[in-house]
């Protein structure tokens, strides 16, 4: 899907003198820049109205930031193909059934979260780009989303041809934040399932074969090595979303809750009701997507030392017993992601943005309430 949208060069290539950049180009200009160019002009319009600019820049902000997801994207693309090359190497892989079998629970959970991000995107662009099309706002020429042009759309065929750059141009951009969204939460995912994989090298690290000392240390260094090329990968990871994520989470904060107010609105029920709340699901889902990945990498980065403790290690040569005491001293500290370095990928940060999300509303509600 980011192939389609121009986000992703086919192969192991990056952008380059190529008709795909050029079509990635004319994508990104048209549907994304474009688009958003319209809407901000508009909001210069009615700052004088709060009932206007709340139930318009939520939707903006969200379309700015997936217009810097994009601009990562590209930036990082070379480091991202080499993060599919280490994804597909013979360390990284599970080395039996019984491994396959370890991971699959965190590979499900992955997908669940995804498929229920999918869905209330999908339903919000269906209240909001389809459902007006049943209210007959095509008597009265209104856009799903607010928007300033050089022309008048209130006429044929102006209108529909707006109406139907609006409808792609939203599409577009949706698909844009889901998929890096869903890429970022399966990097997460990834370093998470590597953990999994080299607790289990290690609980099994005293079945060995009739060369006892050589064993021992060609499976111990195979464990370091994992252990670097997990650390190193999930560096990479986080330098490609480091400033992403903690943009996402004060935007995701203030969408939330000015949703949320825009909810207190509209008649209750109707498209526009439906559209805000599927948009708070939708907005609250990609937050815990990223909170639960990131806390689950730090749960399970801990149980390295007791990995190694299960590991029967009390009846290894002493030598090796020595190695595996310095390699349980080296992981003893969990691996924790950050957002910017300002906080940690937690539940405890996805609860402290709801939080925000609620401040926000509430203050809101406040200001509305005294006009």
């Amino acid at each position: 899907m980011l192939k389609i949208v121009g986000l992703w060069p086919p192969g192991n290539e990056s952008y380059g003198l190529t008709p795909y950049t050029l079509y990635s180009a004319a994508v990104i200009l048209s549907f994304q820049i474009g688009f958003i160019l319209f809407q901000t002009v508009n909001v210069c319009f009615i700052l004088d109205d709060l009932q206007a600019v709340t139930g318009t820049i939520f939707v903006l902000l969200m379309e700015m930031l997936a217009t810097l997801k994009s601009y990562c994207l590209i930036k990082n693309m070379k480091m991202l193909k080499q993060l599919m090359i280490t994804i597909n190497s013979d360390l990284f892989q599970p080395k039996n059934l019984q491994q396959r079998q370890l991971i699959q629970p965190t590979l499900n959970a992955w997908t669940k979260v995804v498929l229920t991000f999918w869905f209330f995107t999908i339903c919000w662009l269906f209240f909001t780009m389809l459902c007006p099309i049943f209210d007959n706002i095509f008597k009265e020429y209104l856009l799903p989303l607010p928007a300033w042009y050089p022309y008048d759309t209130r006429s044929s065929p102006q209108y529909e041809l707006t109406y139907l750059h609006q409808f792609v141009a939203i599409t577009c951009l949706c698909m844009v934040t889901v998929n890096i969204d869903s890429l970022i939460a399966a990097l997460n995912m990834y370093v998470g399932a590597q953990f999994d994989i080299l607790c289990d090298d290690l609980r099994h690290f005293n079945e060995t074969g009739e060369n006892v000392s050589i064993n021992f240390n060609e499976k111990l260094k195979k464990c370091i090595q994992h252990h670097r090329e997990i650390l190193q990968f999930a560096q990479y990871t986080n330098d490609f979303y480091n400033w992403l994520i903690f943009v996402e989470f004060f935007v995701g904060g203030i969408s939330i809750g000015l949703a949320m107010f825009q909810l207190t609105l509209v008649v209750p029920f109707s498209s526009e009701f439906h559209s805000f709340i599927t948009y708070v699901y939708a907005i609250s889902v990609q937050t815990f997507m990223y909170c639960w990945f990131g806390n689950e990498i730090e749960l399970k980065s801990t149980k390295l030392p007791y990995a190694v403790f299960e590991s029967d290690w009390i009846g290894l040569p002493s030598d090796i017993r020595k190695k595996m005491i310095i390699f349980l001293l080296r992981t003893h500290k969990p691996l924790k992601m950050s957002a910017f370095g300002l906080f940690y990928l937690s539940l405890e940060t996805f609860v402290r943005i709801l939080r925000t999300a609620w401040s926000y509303f509430a203050l809101l509600r406040q200001v509305s309430s005294r006009k």
